[in-house]
C-alpha cells in the first residue's frame, strides 16, 4: 500500500455506508435526462446524449460520493470533480443545479448563450463548482493528474505525519472521462505517468458508450482499455449496463446503481493504485429512436424524440424545463450533509493549525499569494563581466530560493541537467520504490520526473496550478513547447498560474540543427492571449524574471533560457546612463532602458532605438558602440517580455520607446513576427526567418547575418527610413 495514498477518509465517508437509492433519487436522476434534453432543445444545439447516460453517475457521485460543500465551492477540503469530456457540460451544470451551487433553472435555459453562467464547454472561474476547464479531449484526464500529484505532494508539506485518511489535506480526485479522452495521446502519457506514481487518490469513471460524432468509435477505435490501463498500473473494473439480467434477460438496458457505487466503494479503498472503471452506457438513453446513435452526440433531440423521451420518463410532453419541488429538495439536502461535513472538517483542521504552527503559518502566507519574506536578498548576484548561459543562472536562482519557498517544486521532461530545474538536495516526487541509482526518491518529494512526456507535463502542471497552494514548473527544450501548446493554450485560457522552464531557445543550441532550433516559437507562444513568454537578457535579469513570475497568480507565463553563455552586464543602482547599464529592475516591467544613448560618456537624445531580447540583446549592445563611434546615438533596451511591458502605463513606455524616435531595430535569434508592432514603418528586424542548420552556434549567428554588424547596418537603414 502507498502510505501517502487517500485511504477511505474518517472525516467523512459516506462510501462506506450501504448505498440508499429512494424513489426521489431516481426522479432527480430522469429530471437532469429531461433538462439535458429541453437545454439543447431551447437552444438549438449542443451534446444532450452524454448528459443523459451519465445522469446517474453523476448524480450518484455528487449525492452520495463526493465530499464537498455547495455554500462553499473554494474549500480547501473539499474532493476535486473533474468532467472531462468537456461537450457534455450539462453532466455537470445539471448536478450543480441540483446540489445548490447557485446555477437555477435560467441558467439551464440559457445554455450556450452569450452572457450565461452555462457554456458551451465548462469554463473555470466563471461557473461556481467548475474546477478546470475543459473541451479539448484529453486535458481534463491529464490535468486530473496533475491534481492528484498536487493532493499528495500538498499533504507531504502541511500533514506528512498523519495516519492515512485522517488528515485534513487528503481528498478524492473524481473523474468522468470519455472514449474520445481515451483515444487523445495526452491521457496516454499523463495515465502512464499515474500508474507509475501510484496516485491512489484518482478515480476515473470512464463512459464506454462506444459512439463519437462519426458515430460507431469501431471505425477507429477498438483497443482493449482496461487492459492497456492495467498494463499502466491502474487499478481496473468493469461495469456493464448493457447486459440482461434476471429481470431484463432479452439485454434491456440495466443501470445498475448499487454495481457502480459498489464499484465506486472498492476504487475509493484501493489506495496503492489509480482506478478506472469502464462503465459501459448507452449514449442518450432512454431516448426511444436516437439512443445509441451519433446523431444525439452533438445534436438537439428534436421536439418529437424530446417529448417522447418524457412520455417514457413519465414527464408532461407539453412542458418544457419541468422539475418537481419535492425532488429538488430532496436533492439540495446535500447542502446540509455538506455543511455537517464541512463542520467536522473545520474542528479537524483547527486541531491541525493548533498543533502545527509553521504548517498553518506557511499556508497562511501561500493562502495570502505572498513571497516569503527577504526573498530579494536571496536572489544571487552574477559577476559582470562573466558570461554565463541563462539555465545556468536560472538553475542557481531556483536552488537561491528553494530553501524559503517550499511551495515551489517541478522538474524536467527527461533534460533535467540540460533545463538546469533541479532543486538540488531534494527528493524526487516518485514512491520510495521507483528511486534509481541517480535519483533518490519518496511520495511527498519534490523533483519532478514527466520522461519524455512534454504534453503531459504540461496538463500536469496546469492541474498542479487548478488544485492549488504549491507552485510548479516543467522544463523542456524550447523547440517541444510545439508538443505542449494545447495545454500552454488551456492554462492562459484559464489564467491559471503554471510555469514552463524552456531552455535551448535559438540557434544558438548549435549541432543539433535545425530539428531543435526554435525559429517561429518565440512568435506563436506571444500569440497565446494571456501567456507570458520571458526571455532574459543576462543571469541577473533571470532572477528578476523568476520572482517577478512567482509574484503573478493570474496567468501562465514561460522563461527562455540560452544554452550558450552570454555576457552578464555591470549594473547601476537605477536608470541607464551615459556610461552604466541600467538595473535590473526594469525587468519586472517587461522592458527597459538597458544603455542610454551616449556621446563621449554622456547621457544624450537616441537617434536610434536598437530593442533586443535574450541572447541577441548583446548585438544590440555592441552595435550601440559601433554606431557611437560613428557619431550615431543609439539607446539599447532589453524587452525580456512584450507581455509585461504592454501592461505599463502609456508614460513609462513613452518613456522607453519615445515616438519621437522613429529609427529602431529589433534583433531575435527568430521570426520577426510581431516586432513590428515596436519598431514601426521605418524600423528594421534583424531574424530568421527559415530554419536553422547543423553548426557550432558562432557560425550560425554568422552565417545567417544575426550580428552587431547587421543591426548596426539596420540602424543606418532605418535612420534613412525615417528622415532622421
Amino acid at each position: 500500500m502507498n502510505p501517502t495514498a487517500n485511504a477511505v477518509p474518517t472525516l467523512f465517508s459516506p462510501e462506506t455506508e450501504p448505498l440508499t437509492w429512494t424513489a426521489e433519487d431516481r426522479r432527480a436522476v430522469d429530471t437532469a435526462r429531461v433538462l439535458a434534453a429541453d437545454a439543447v432543445e431551447k437552444v438549438g444545439n449542443g451534446h444532450p446524449g452524454t448528459a443523459m447516460s451519465l445522469a446517474p453517475a453523476a448524480y450518484l457521485l455528487f449525492q452520495k460520493l463526493m465530499r464537498h460543500d455547495p455554500a462553499d465551492p473554494d474549500w480547501i477540503g473539499r474532493d476535486r470533480f473533474i468532467l472531462s469530456p468537456g461537450h457534455s457540460s450539462l453532466t455537470l451544470y445539471v448536478q450543480l443545479f441540483l446540489s445548490g451551487y447557485g446555477l437555477e433553472l435560467k441558467d439551464l435555459e440559457a445554455l450556450r448563450t452569450w452572457g450565461s453562467l452555462t457554456p458551451g464547454h465548462p469554463e473555470y472561474k466563471h461557473t461556481a463548482g467548475v474546477e478546470i476547464t475543459t473541451g479539448p479531449l484529453g486535458q481534463g484526464l491529464a490535468s486530473a493528474v496533475g491534481f492528484a500529484y498536487s493532493q499528495r505532494r500538498q499533504r507531504g508539506l502541511f500533514d506528512a505525519d498523519a495516519p492515512a485518511g485522517e488528515s485534513p489535506f487528503d481528498h478524492t480526485i473524481w473523474v468522468i472521462a470519455s472514449d474520445g479522452d481515451i483515444q487523445e495521446g495526452v491521457t496516454s502519457e499523463a495515465s502512464s505517468l499515474a500508474g507509475h506514481q501510484e496516485l491512489g487518490n484518482l478515480v476515473v469513471i470512464y463512459d464506454e458508450n462506444h459512439i463519437s460524432i462519426e458515430d460507431d468509435t469501431d471505425i477507429a477505435f477498438t483497443e482493449d482499455v482496461l487492459k492497456r490501463y492495467e498494463a499502466y498500473g491502474w487499478h481496473t473494473q468493469r461495469v456493464d449496463w448493457t447486459r440482461p439480467s434476471e429481470d431484463n434477460p432479452t439485454g434491456d438496458y440495466v443501470e445498475d446503481v448499487q454495481e457502480l457505487y459498489s464499484a465506486l466503494q472498492a476504487a475509493k479503498a484501493e489506495t496503492g493504485k489509480p482506478s478506472i472503471i469502464s462503465l459501459r452506457t448507452i449514449i442518450g438513453y432512454p431516448a426511444p429512436k436516437k439512443q445509441n446513435t451519433g446523431k444525439i452526440h452533438g445534436s438537439a433531440l428534436g421536439a418529437e424524440e424530446v417529448a417522447a423521451l418524457k412520455t417514457v420518463l413519465g414527464f408532461d410532453p407539453a412542458k418544457s424545463f419541468e422539475v418537481d419541488e419535492t425532488v429538488l429538495a430532496h436533492a439540495r439536502k446535500v447542502v446540509d450533509r455538506g455543511a455537517a461535513v464541512r463542520e467536522k472538517w473545520d474542528a479537524s483542521f483547527s486541531s491541525w493549525q493548533a498543533s502545527n504552527p509553521e504548517g498553518a503559518s506557511l499556508l497562511e502566507r501561500i493562502e495570502a499569494k505572498e513571497l516569503p519574506a527577504g526573498i530579494d536578498g536571496l536572489l544571487p548576484v552574477f559577476e559582470a563581466g562573466k558570461d554565463v548561459s541563462t539555465r545556468a543562472a536560472s538553475g542557481k536562482v531556483l536552488n537561491a530560493i528553494a530553501p524559503v519557498m517550499p511551495e515551489l517544486w517541478g522538474g524536467s521532461a527527461d533534460l533535467a541537467e540540460s533545463n538546469n530545474t533541479t532543486i538540488e538536495g531534494s527528493p524526487s516526487f516518485i514512491p520510495t520504490s521507483r528511486s534509481t541509482d541517480a535519483w533518490k526518491g519518496n511520495p511527498y518529494g519534490r523533483v519532478l520526473h514527466f520522461g519524455i512526456r512534454e504534453h503531459a507535463a504540461a496538463s500536469i502542471v496546469n492541474g498542479i496550478s487548478l488544485h492549488g497552494r504549491t507552485r510548479a514548473f516543467s522544463g523542456t527544450f524550447l523547440i517541444f513547447s510545439d508538443y505542449q501548446k494545447p495545454a500552454i493554450r488551456l492554462g492562459a485560457l484559464m489564467g491559471v498560474s503554471s510555469i514552463y522552464v524552456w531552455s535551448h531557445d535559438s540557434i544558438g543550441l548549435g549541432e543539433d540543427g535545425p530539428t531543435h532550433q526554435p525559429v517561429e516559437q518565440l512568435a506563436t507562444l506571444r500569440a497565446i492571449p494571456g501567456l507570458d513568454v520571458v526571455r532574459p537578457a543576462d543571469a541577473n535579469e533571470v532572477g528578476i524574471a523568476w520572482k517577478t513570475m512567482l509574484e503573478n497568480h493570474e496567468n501562465p507565463a514561460g522563461i527562455v533560457l540560452t544554452r550558450q553563455n552570454i555576457p552578464t552586464y555591470a549594473r547601476g543602482e537605477g536608470e541607464a546612463t551615459g556610461d552604466t547599464f541600467g538595473s535590473t529592475a526594469g525587468v519586472a516591467k517587461g522592458g527597459y532602458v538597458l544603455a542610454e544613448a551616449a556621446k563621449d560618456g554622456e547621457t544624450v537624445d537616441a537617434q536610434v532605438i536598437l530593442i533586443g531580447t535574450g541572447s541577441e540583446v548583446q548585438l544590440a549592445v555592441q552595435a550601440r558602440e559601433a554606431l557611437q563611434a560613428e557619431g550615431i546615438a543609439a539607446r539599447v533596451v532589453s524587452m525580456p517580455c512584450v507581455e509585461w511591458f504592454n501592461k505599463q502605463d502609456e508614460a513609462y513606455r513613452e518613456s522607453v520607446l519615445p515616438a519621437a524616435v522613429k529609427a529602431r531595430v529589433s534583433v531575435e535569434a527568430g521570426l520577426a513576427l510581431g516586432w513590428r508592432e515596436f519598431v514601426g514603418d521605418a524600423g528594421r528586424s534583424i531574424s530568421l526567418e527559415h530554419f536553422g542548420a547543423s553548426a557550432d552556434y558562432k557560425r550560425l549567428f554568422n552565417e545567417f547575418g544575426i550580428t552587431a554588424e547587421a543591426v548596426a547596418a539596420a540602424a543606418k537603414d532605418s535612420l534613412t527610413a525615417s528622415g532622421s
